[in-house]
Formats: C-alpha cells, structure tokens, sequence
C-alpha cells in the first residue's frame, strides 16, 4: 500500500513526473510510496504541470479546484493536495494493481518416460 497522508478533508500524496512521455498515465509506485505519472505535455511554460493536475482531476473524479500542487512547482517531484477524497479512494484509483507472479512454464518436450515394471 503506499503512504498518503490523511487530512480532514482530503490527502496529499507525492508524485514524480516525467514529462514528454507517449501517453499521460501512472507509470508505478516508488518504494517511498511516491506515485510515478508520465505525461505527454512537455515541461514549458507549466504545461506538464498543467497535465498532472487535468489528470489527477479526471482519474480521481475531482474538479479542477480540488486538486494543487503543494509544493515542487518547478520539480519532478511534488506535493499534490486532494480535497475531496480520501487516501482509500486515492488509492484505489491512481495504484496499479500489483503485478501477480506468472505461472511456471511448462516444458514444450516431453523427456524420456521410465518404463514401469
């Protein structure tokens, strides 16, 4: 589970962004619990920025006046405030769900029988 802080009216959680990526998603989880989302808009003039909050909006079903950037305005990683929301549903809808082991391959040949007696 990550670490989001629980307020009386919200969560804040931390995000690293990485700017200029094919598609805007979340990309994983840190091990600090720091969440990591790639965005498509470049890091000019706040579009990056701009991009992170539209998202975070959109995914967490927020307006646009719930969620701010705390702090780390000109940074790769930020504070970013949640009104609204709590760290459950934050978490629930940004995580990704953890990667289950794959199954063991099976062998394509099969080797040798013994013969019974």
């Amino acid at each position: 589970m990550t670490k989001f802080t629980d307020a009386r009216s919200g969560a804040a959680i931390t995000v690293k962004v990485t700017p200029k990526a094919k598609r805007t998603q979340v990309a994983g989880i840190m091990d600090d619990g720091t969440i990591k989302v790639q965005v498509a808009a470049p890091a000019e003039e706040g579009r990056a920025n701009a991009a992170l909050l539209a998202f975070l909006a959109e995914t967490l079903g927020l307006k646009a006046n719930q969620v701010e950037i705390v702090a780390g305005l000109s940074s790769e990683r930020k504070l970013i405030s949640l009104l609204g929301v709590s760290p459950a549903d934050v978490d629930a809808k940004l995580v990704p769900p953890a990667k289950k082991d794959a199954a063991p391959k099976r062998a394509t040949k099969a080797g040798p029988r013994a013969k019974k007696k």
